[in-house]
């Protein structure tokens, strides 16, 4: 989303008028980036939940957990003279933030509606006047939720995980009212692991071959142009927000065959499902005839070698816990706060393949390499470079886990990408060929 003025519209202070104090922070250079042309984006966050909504609670409970935290009862203020933009403590009137529309609970596809709804939000821009972000409670029943809420916190309040951790810490359990939810702790935080002297040669020459091809990239590298390449202006124009739920169980059982790790197994099911899709687009180009696309769908006739790369995020910080977060509401201070991620660009292999478990061992090959790097180290420190080169994809790809269930949002500029339910339904295809495999692989060894 890029529709957020510039940095001359945001509202100015000057020392003179008595609002910027020594204890005001200036805005983080990864926080200020997002706020340039091209690269203003926001965060949107859906909460399904089992019971239905009582907005009197909800504001009552922000009010004694997420407004405490300085991050979000602040304003985003230019400083006149150092052109810095600076963190300024406001009042949060509640009411501004917790929006309730009236909604006819008849609605024929309450699915479709709330993935429209959060499209539209995409399309507007929170006014800077009180602190970047607001929640939505929708009072429709939907298949799974008796109610939805949803966040939109602009990216420079801090990334995914600082939110994710951060809502975490304004619940508690069902079991025991008083009592914070409880997460699995891994003793080694770092994504970085050495064990043996050839490891760290190894982490030396894959870094040093990916700065080679990030330069290559910036120089001369550019993706290949094909239909899930956006067009000049892409940052500028409307997305559309679909998803699709799996069973985690499927994505473990190819885990735990092939020995990977989960990410690993949504990588290799991301490649083939942009694969399907891509040769899908490529085919209905030719014929024009959904008919004829299906019939020919078994046929590759992607173009060969392919250059498409993602961008893949690693969190770069220390373990953030619960109680650390609860701690820094109480004392209004912001801790380890803020966009720690570096990324790495991740090249696809796009083509269909015969055996369909080779998408996920290229995956895990190509992220393997990645893990044992720096690249998302330095890439951090140079993102400002990345996104005013590459900008704001066409296509964003989340992946979310929670209980038994694991689902594909997809966020797509609905001019280069039309269709992204088909997309999300070639993603469950993909998956269900790859656990098939599996299951065949499985039942061949015990023969």
């Amino acid at each position: 989303m890029d529709s957020l003025p510039d940095l001359n519209q945001i509202k100015t202070i000057t020392k003179n008028g008595g609002r910027l104090k020594e204890e005001d922070e200036q805005l983080s250079p990864m926080a200020r980036l997002f706020h340039e042309p091209g690269s203003n984006v926001y965060i949107i966050s859906m909460l399904g939940c089992k019971t239905k909504i009582d907005p009197h609670v909800v504001k009552q409970n922000l009010l004694h957990s997420l407004v405490r935290h300085p991050r979000f009862s602040s304003l985003q203020v230019v400083d006149e003279e150092t052109r810095g933009i600076r963190w300024v403590p406001t009042n949060v009137n509640i009411d501004n933030h917790v929006i309730v529309p009236e909604l006819d609970p008849n609605i024929a596809f309450p699915e479709k509606f709330v993935d429209d709804y959060i499209s539209n939000l995409s399309k507007s821009p929170i006014e800077n006047s009180k602190p970047l972000w607001d929640l939505h409670l929708l009072d429709i029943k939907t298949n799974d939720d008796e109610g939805t809420g949803v966040f939109r916190f602009h990216h420079s309040l801090g990334d995914g995980l600082s939110l994710m951790t951060l809502l975490l810490a304004c619940t508690r359990k069902s079991s025991d009212p008083d009592a914070l939810p409880t997460l699995p702790i891994t003793k080694n935080s770092g994504y970085i692991k050495f064990t043996r002297v050839w490891s760290v040669l190894e982490v030396l020459w894959n870094s040093i071959v990916a700065v080679v091809m990030f330069v290559l990239t910036v120089l001369f590298l550019k993706d290949t142009k094909t239909p899930l390449k956006g067009s000049i202006g892409v940052e500028n124009r409307p997305r559309r927000f679909v998803r699709k739920s799996v069973n985690l169980a499927d994505i473990k059982v190819v885990r735990n065959a092939m020995n990977v790790t989960l990410n690993d197994v949504v990588l290799g099911v991301t490649q083939a499902g942009l694969s399907r899709y891509l040769n899908r687009r490529y085919i209905s180009g030719e014929s024009g005839n959904d008919n004829e696309t299906y019939d020919r769908m078994k046929n590759d006739i992607i173009p060969k070698n392919i250059r498409l790369r993602a961008t893949f995020f690693f969190n770069l910080r220390a373990t953030t816990t619960i109680d650390t977060l609860v701690e820094t509401m109480k004392t209004g201070t912001t801790g380890r706060w803020g966009n720690q991620i570096g990324y790495v660009l991740l090249p696809f292999t796009i083509g269909l393949k015969h055996n369909p478990l080779d998408y996920v061992k290229e995956a895990k090959a190509v992220i393997d390499r990645k893990k044992a790097s720096f690249e998302p180290l330095y890439t951090y420190f140079v993102v400002y470079l990345v996104l005013k080169l590459f900008g704001i994809k066409a296509l964003m790809i989340h992946v979310t886990s929670y209980v038994d269930k694991m689902m594909f949002v997809i966020s797509a500029d609905e001019e280069t990408i039309p269709d992204p339910q088909q997309l999300c339904d070639d993603l469950q295809e993909s998956l269900h060929l790859i656990k098939t495999s599996v299951l065949e692989m499985e039942s061949d060894k015990t023969k």
